[in-house]
């Protein structure tokens, strides 16, 4: 007889084989079993309504029964080649068709990867070795992204503070570290280094968004400065809009990096840009000094693309985005009130499509001011969450399209339960 393994087996085993006992992504006292539609189950049987969504990718709820249907057509014809392949072909095209920076992009497996890619392509074709980056900017796990993402303790800017044990402080003097949102600063340190290749950001920073006119600013700085302007849209892009935050606020970066949903679930990302730029990968275009190297084994694998595809096929339909930003526009319409029936100080900070709430009465506009007033009731709000059926990350939120009403009723009743428990907290913020 088979033994069925308990959550808590499977945690066990964890710690045995995984440091932390899990993969470095998400809180390891879970293990989840299943998804379906808009509901994860755990290893015991506990029901969720997903707002993690795998980070992201899952916008339209996982099974989506035409991503299905595509990828167990494509399956049987090969599941990958490492050689081109018709599938990734087609989904070059859709994104060159729905992306404004992108003529050309070349397909990796990780958002992180593609990071790093577009950083070494702007050093390439500038012949300049300075990145400029924002404090709290995430843009994966490279030596470069790893620098003041969430700084230990608070420098003067410039200063890059590493994030990671093992980066070589050679990497760290070649970044140049800014808040997000001051243009000011951001237009003094380009006057002062004439050595920056780009800059790196994220239009939606995390939750943080762009205050008017700074994503313009920056384009007009790196316009001046002869430096390229790469937006990091991993997560913002097919999300805020079918064409990303550059369709979104209509500013056009020099390079973009995409991921998540462009893959459907499976691991797939690319960076693009314009023919110019992108053509450093090709060494008979460059030759051998500028040439950049690029390979993966699984980029461009085709049951990837045709998720993506059919992902994006679907997206396309009249009235996706605008359900989508309805659904998470009633979702902070229900945190508000919730929070503002029971007195609690906050803000609830970022676009309908990507969210979450700040116990704080300061408004967020950077990585400093972006913080809870007690770290802990934030802790009290997500545990409650959970333990009532709502499973997201302690800082995101992300509404599907998998979502339907009793859903959201299961989540509105999570939310005043929260607003309760956070409410009777001792140094609940008034």
């Amino acid at each position: 007889m088979n033994r069925i393994y308990t959550q808590a087996d499977w945690i066990n085993r964890a710690r045995a084989v995984l440091p932390a006992a899990g993969f470095g992504n998400f809180d390891a006292s879970i293990v989840i079993a299943r998804g379906d539609g808009s509901r994860v189950w755990d290893e015991d049987g506990n029901e969720y309504v997903d707002y993690l969504i795998g980070s992201g990718p899952m916008l339209l709820g996982h099974g989506h029964p035409e991503v299905m249907e595509a990828v167990l057509g494509q399956l049987p014809k090969g599941m990958t080649f490492f050689a081109n392949n018709a599938k990734g072909i087609e989904l070059a095209e859709a994104i060159v068709e729905a992306v404004p920076c992108c003529e050309q992009v070349r397909f990796v497996t990780s958002g992180g990867e593609a990071d790093m890619y577009a950083i070494r392509i702007a050093r390439a074709y500038t012949g300049k070795p300075k990145i400029l980056k924002f404090e709290g900017g995430y843009h994966g796990m490279s030596a470069e992204a790893q620098m003041s993402l969430a700084p230990p303790r608070e420098v003067n800017f410039p200063t890059a503070v590493p994030d990671s044990a093992g980066i070589p402080q050679g990497v760290a003097d070649e970044m140049l570290i800014a808040p997000f949102n001051d243009l000011e600063a951001v237009a003094s340190l380009l006057s002062e280094h004439k050595d920056v290749a780009a800059i790196i950001a994220e239009p939606l920073q995390r939750i943080i968004p762009a205050q008017p006119g700074f994503l313009q600013g920056l384009r007009d700085l790196c316009d001046k400065h002869g430096v390229l302007l790469i937006f990091d849209e991993i997560v913002t892009g097919f999300r805020l809009a079918y064409g990303g935050a550059q369709e979104r606020y209509g500013v056009v970066p020099d390079i973009c990096t995409l991921g998540k949903i462009i893959g459907g679930g499976f691991p797939l990302a690319a960076l693009g840009a314009s023919a110019e730029i992108m053509a450093h990968f090709d060494k008979a275009a460059v030759g051998a000094e500028k040439w950049l190297m690029q390979l993966g084994t699984l980029s461009g694998n085709p049951v990837a693309a045709t998720a993506g595809l059919k992902t994006m096929e679907i997206l396309r339909r009249p009235g996706q985005y605008e359900r989508l930003r309805e659904l998470g526009q009633t979702l902070m319409d229900m945190q508000a009130k919730a929070l503002t029936e029971q007195g609690i100080a906050h803000r609830i900070c970022g676009d309908p499509t990507l969210f979450d709430i700040y116990f704080s009465n300061v408004d967020p506009v950077d990585y400093r001011s972006a913080r809870h007033s007690e770290p802990k009731i934030n802790a009290v709000w997500n545990s409650t969450l959970r333990a009532h059926g709502v499973f997201k990350s302690p800082g995101k939120l992300y509404p599907s399209l998998a979502l339907e009403n009793d859903d959201l009723e299961m989540t509105r009743s999570a939310f005043k339960h929260a607003a309760h428990a956070v409410s009777e907290y001792p140094i609940a913020p008034t």
